[in-house]
């Protein structure tokens, strides 16, 4: 550590202990050359879970965004918010275990599609609406069609 007095990159740690928050760790060094002491700070360097966008824009993985998204689609639906939690709590898994650290928002968005298909048709339909960017009625119309075929097997 370069020392903030005399620029002497030597010194020794004389106390290290936890911050606050308990995310960093604050030392107290002395420089060997010129005896004055200061305070350093250490913490994790964080890269980002990215996603992917459908123009090729990455932006950061926004757990609170994907919750909004899908609470929206679920507006006065009788889905409880601990099973949209663990639909969050999934992509956010989801896009933390893959090897670049980032994932394309259609395969995000495929994952909460087919939760909701289970938890709620209408949430579903709702979701699809918006995530599928329909068109005109007829798209419209062929996903809802697609839906009472699979509700009639």
């Amino acid at each position: 550590m370069k020392c903030p007095f005399c620029s002497h990159l030597e010194d020794k740690v004389v106390d290290s202990r936890a911050a606050r928050a308990g995310d960093t760790i604050r030392r107290r060094r002395e420089c060997l050359a010129c005896g004055r002491r200061f305070t350093t700070y250490e913490r994790l360097d964080e890269i980002p879970y990215m996603v992917v966008k459908k123009d090729g824009s990455r932006e950061k993985f926004d757990r609170q965004k994907a919750l909004a998204g899908i609470l929206k689609a679920c507006e006065k639906r009788p889905v409880a918010m601990s099973r949209l939690e663990q639909i969050v709590n999934d992509l956010e898994t989801y896009v933390a275990e893959s090897p670049t650290r980032e994932r394309p928002s259609s395969e995000l968005g495929a994952m909460v599609m087919t939760r909701l298909k289970k938890l709620d048709k209408v949430a579903y339909v709702r979701f699809a609406s918006v995530y599928l960017d329909f068109k005109d009625v007829r798209e419209f119309m062929d996903e809802l069609k697609d839906l009472l075929k699979a509700k009639a097997k």
